[in-house]
Parts: C-alpha cells; sequence; structure tokens
C-alpha cells in the first residue's frame, strides 16, 4: 500500500455511520469531523445503543499535544429529584426517574472545538435526512427491538416509531423519524438550541409529561467537562483513558497483566484473576468527584485489591456505540455514546423523537457508596475510550460492552499495538468478560466465547460459574479500532465482526 497524501481511517458499528464520515472528510473534514458525523448518524440508525437523549465520552488527541484530552458529557440528575423518595430500595433500571440530563449533543460541541475543520451543524445535516427518509433496520436494531418488545410495546413513543402497525419492525423494515429528524434540522441551525433554546423547551416540557423533574434550568446548566486524560506508560506504549466517573482507570489498571500475556491475552488464566479483582475495587471506588473525593490511583494500582464482590449493576447489553478515527495529520479520537441499557429508560419523548438514557440507574442509594446519589452528581459510568502511542503506532479503540468494556479492551490490547497481526484478526478472536448482573446473573459468572479454554479453566479454580456461548456473543464486546502507522503515515481501521459495522480508509479532497 502506499501512502496518501492525506486520509482518515474510521470503524463505526453500522455502515450509514461510515458513510456520512467518509462525506464529511471529502468536505474537508478530518478525523474529528469524521468521527462526529458518524456518530449524529449512529442516533438515527442505532437507536437501541445510542441517541440524542444519551451520555457521551471521548478521547481525542491532537497533533503537537504532549497527552490525550478527555470530554465526559454526562449528564447530572435533575436538580428537583426527590431523592428521599427514592432512599430505601435499588434505585428503579427505567422509567423517568433513570433519565438524567443527556450530555451527548453537548459532547459534540465540545469535540467540535478541540479541532474540527467543519462547522458542528454541517456533519449533522445526513442524520437529519436519514430520520426524515427512512432507516432499513439492521440486525443489530432488530435484535435490540426483538429483545425488548414488551418495553417497546409499553411506552407510546418507542411502539409510535418502532411498531406503528403494532408489531415491533423487523430486519430490512423501513423506520421513520419525523419528529427526531425536525429535531436535528434544529441542531444544524443551532446545536446549543438543545441545552438553552427551543429544543430544550420541548425536550423539559416532554420530560415534565412523562412525569420527570427535569427542567429547562437542568438542561441549561449542563456543561461537558474537558480534561486531560488519566495517563500509564505501559509494555511499549503510552496508554490514555477517561477520567472518572468513567471506568477508563480500570483499563489501565488490568493493563500490564494483559500486555505480559501479549497474544494470548484472551486465553490467560493471570488476566481473569486480575479482572474480577477490578471489578470489586470498581464497586468500592467508581464515582463523580464532584460528589467526594474518588482514589484514582487505587483503580490503577489493583494490586490493594482485597475480596471479591458481585457487580449491583443492571443488566446493560447493546448499550453504547463506539466509533473511532484517525488522520495522516496524526489526529485520533475515540467517540462513545450510550442509553446504557437497550433503548434506555423505556421511553420515546414523542414531541422530539428522542429515545431517552437511563444512566441514572447507575447510581446507589447507598449513601457510602462512592456511586452514592447526590444533588448535582453524574453517576458511575461505563464507557471506556482508549489512545495509544508506541512502536511507531498511533490507535483509537473502544467498544460496546457495558461494564465489561475494560476487560473486552484489554484482551486487544497488545496486538492492537504491534503490526504482527492484522486489527481485524484481532478482533475476530474469540473473547470472555466477567461480570455479574450486568450479564443478567446473580452472582459473579464468567460468560465465554468458544476457544476461551484456558480463561474457563482459571474462572473454575476461582470458583466462579462459566456460561459458555455456542459462538460469538454480543457480551464480548463490539470493538472499533483505528491505527495510524507514524513510521509511513499510513491510517488504517478495523470493525467487529459481532456488529454490524464497517471500517474505511477515505482520502480527503
Amino acid at each position: 500500500m502506499s501512502a496518501v497524501r492525506r486520509a482518515t481511517a474510521v470503524a463505526a458499528p453500522h455502515p450509514a455511520a461510515v458513510a456520512a464520515a467518509a462525506a464529511a472528510v471529502r468536505r474537508g473534514g478530518n478525523a474529528i469531523d469524521a468521527a462526529l458525523a458518524a456518530a449524529a448518524v449512529l442516533t438515527v440508525v442505532y437507536p437501541h445503543q445510542c441517541a440524542l437523549g444519551g451520555d457521551l465520552i471521548a478521547l481525542v488527541r491532537v497533533p503537537g499535544q504532549d497527552g490525550a484530552t478527555a470530554v465526559l458529557s454526562a449528564g447530572a440528575q435533575p436538580a428537583g429529584l426527590d431523592i428521599d423518595a427514592l432512599a430505601g430500595a435499588p434505585m428503579p433500571r427505567r422509567g423517568i426517574h433513570t433519565v438524567t440530563v443527556p450530555g451527548v449533543v453537548a459532547g459534540w460541541s465540545a469535540l467540535a472545538g478541540l479541532g474540527a475543520a467543519l462547522p458542528l451543524g454541517d456533519t449533522l445535516t445526513e442524520a437529519a435526512v436519514l430520520a426524515r427518509d427512512g432507516i432499513e433496520v439492521c440486525e443489530g436494531l432488530a435484535r435490540g427491538l426483538t429483545g425488548q418488545r414488551s418495553t417497546v410495546l409499553a411506552d407510546p413513543g418507542l411502539r409510535a416509531v418502532f411498531a406503528p402497525t403494532g408489531e415491533i419492525a423487523g430486519l430490512g423494515d423501513v423506520i421513520r423519524q419525523p419528529a427526531l429528524a425536525a429535531t436535528l434540522s434544529e441542531l444544524v441551525a443551532d446545536p446549543d438550541s438543545f441545552y438553552r433554546g427551543p429544543v430544550a423547551a420541548r425536550i423539559a416540557d416532554g420530560l415534565a409529561a412523562l412525569g420527570g423533574d427535569h427542567t429547562a434550568a437542568d438542561l441549561a446548566a449542563h456543561r461537558p467537562e474537558v480534561a486531560p486524560a488519566l495517563e500509564r506508560w505501559c509494555g511499549a506504549g503510552r496508554w490514555w483513558a477517561a477520567p472518572p466517573p468513567s471506568q477508563g482507570a480500570l483499563l489501565l489498571g488490568v493493563l500490564p497483566v494483559a500486555l505480559a500475556a501479549g497474544r494470548a491475552a484472551a486465553d490467560a488464566d493471570p488476566l481473569v484473576a486480575e479482572c474480577v479483582r477490578a471489578m470489586a475495587v470498581r464497586d468500592r471506588e467508581l464515582g463523580d468527584p464532584r460528589g467526594g473525593p474518588i482514589d484514582v490511583e487505587a483503580m490503577i494500582d489493583l494490586a490493594a485489591a482485597d475480596g471479591v464482590r458481585s457487580p449491583p449493576s443492571g443488566r446493560a447489553l447493546g448499550d453504547t456505540a463506539a466509533i473511532s478515527a484517525v488522520d495522516t495529520d496524526g489526529r485520533a479520537i475515540c467517540l462513545i455514546q450510550s442509553v446504557f441499557q437497550t433503548f434506555g429508560a423505556g421511553l420515546l419523548e414523542p414531541g422530539t423523537g428522542i429515545v431517552l438514557h437511563n444512566r441514572g440507574a447507575a447510581f446507589s442509594t447507598d449513601p457510602r457508596s462512592p456511586g452514592a446519589l447526590h444533588p448535582g452528581t453524574r453517576p458511575p459510568h461505563t464507557l471506556c475510550p482508549a489512545i495509544v502511542s508506541g512502536a511507531g503506532r498511533l490507535v483509537a479503540l473502544g467498544c460496546q460492552g457495558g461494564r465489561a468494556q475494560p476487560w473486552i479492551l484489554a484482551q486487544v490490547a497488545a496486538d492492537l499495538v504491534t503490526a504482527e497481526i492484522p486489527a481485524a484478526q484481532v478482533l475476530a478472536r474469540p473473547r470472555w468478560v466477567v461480570g455479574a448482573r450486568d450479564l443478567g446473573h446473580d452472582r459473579t459468572v464468567l460468560l465465554a466465547e468458544p476457544g476461551t479454554a484456558r480463561a474457563v479453566a482459571a474462572a473454575a479454580a476461582l470458583g466462579i460459574p462459566v456460561i459458555e456461548a455456542e459462538g460469538p456473543a454480543d457480551e464480548a464486546g463490539h470493538v472499533q479500532v483505528a491505527v495510524l502507522d507514524t513510521t509511513r503515515g499510513l491510517p488504517h481501521a478495523a470493525t467487529d465482526p459481532r456488529a454490524d459495522g464497517r471500517a474505511a480508509v477515505i482520502e480527503g479532497p
């Protein structure tokens, strides 16, 4: 392959998202523009995983920057939420009281401010057109609709869009979203109107009609956090991850064991034990720094962890969409946006067409928990984008996978920072995950794809039950990776075969 003068490589979980990214690059956009265009389209074609009513966490590295920058656009609970009414019982898993202020659109604006070449409104246009003209239901969305059939049929907003005939849409059916198209069209003209304008007013009225405590003031108060990424030198690379309330520190924590295992990480005994240890540390330490001190170093250095406890999180499959992009100028971005569980809170606000997330379900009503429900705080977050620089490569990677995202990325990390194995081949290898309620079980289990016999044996030795999948499983994550060979200036990308995704290298004008 010969070097190209200017190009961007992008990977995303749906071909329409990659097509939008390509169009942005051909209009003069860079990796940031490509990721934003893909992200907007995913809110239309992958609404079971991400939406305007969800959150966003991303990492960006730009030419000349010493480190990387994190954008955490995770919304807080509404100021008027009656916390006392929720005390004494677990947080609800769905419904209006799990809806925190959506952060996606503000996150897009913050990312555009870090070096996008195109106006943000321009990158949203294709999403508005798709919502108006209609999309075909892909395999991932079809699985989400089937798995959440009762939830979709129970909510008038979801039912009107995804089951207009009284039965849920199936693979290949065309879905049109006129209310969402109108909302996106307004955001093309003024993205800030989502928080401080007519769109914000309609969202607040719609949430109130659904029984929420949200107000226009809650939306206006939202500001994304733009901060230095966490950093760790490990193996041959310099790794960056997002700070709390993201669980990114846990990826840095398990990396030494994962990189020591190298190519065998997906079937290595020590990594299973290290991830189980990290689960306990997460439950003990992860929360929002706005609510009190967070011991980040305890999550990065896992040596002091003690005990194994089952995570309290609810089931969270199909919750997330990751986009990774790099360009020949040296930019790298991993953008992850999410509605948490499949179709989030199980609510679509009909006036705006927006699917609402249930990120608030990750709060704890136990005041002793680091993730305790406090005024103005953000819930503990699963989203775990990563960037690594080393061995002549700049790599952006992220995945779908709920609370298992650090363990999923750890299993592919070693080979993605070398050129020994094609990235697509690395992503196709068998994987496993450990979890509890996030995998639909009451105690810690290991879910294993075929071909991970040593990991299965390691779990058995720890007394952890094993669920053996018959083949590739969504629970094992949908990894998206983009790589720049910095010695030759060549970008490439790969998408996980477990998803509906595409990867492409697009030459600019």
